[in-house]
């Protein structure tokens, strides 16, 4: 007899989730690490990053790069990408989002260490880039 688990997550596995429409830590949901005792690097790539610019409220878009090293907790992938939707709809300036970013996994998950880095598309003939990084 063959024992089913139940899946412990609300978005994966779930074909009827919705994109929120404002950012949560609430959100991201997390797994734990099963090699705790090792570092090892994990890196979350995404270029269809879109927010709104906060002074025209055209969207702005961007290659996300996130690199962490777990320690007991991991981020799970597709809350991930519901959490990074969620920013579709916000006007945040650039520098903002790539802070709140790291803020935001941080606390969710508490990594030995993590980098956050957003490349925005020029805009009016200037890119800009933002890293951040915890600790």
């Amino acid at each position: 007899m063959s024992e089913e688990k139940e899946n412990p997550f609300k978005l994966l596995g779930n074909q009827a989730g919705a994109r929120p429409t404002c950012p949560s830590q609430s959100i991201l949901e997390t797994f734990p690490n099963r090699f705790p005792h090792r570092d090892y690097e994990i890196t979350f790539d995404t270029e269809d990053f879109t927010s709104l610019c906060p002074v025209t409220g055209q969207p702005d878009f961007a290659a996300i790069t996130i690199h962490y090293v777990a320690d007991q907790i991991c981020i799970e992938t597709k809350s991930l990408k519901f959490y990074l939707a969620s920013y579709r709809d916000v006007p945040s300036f650039n520098e903002e989002i790539v802070n709140r970013i790291l803020e935001d996994l941080v606390a969710v998950c508490a990594p030995r260490r993590m980098t956050v880095e957003g490349d925005f598309s020029a805009r009016g003939g200037v890119a800009v880039s933002v890293s951040a990084s915890h600790p």
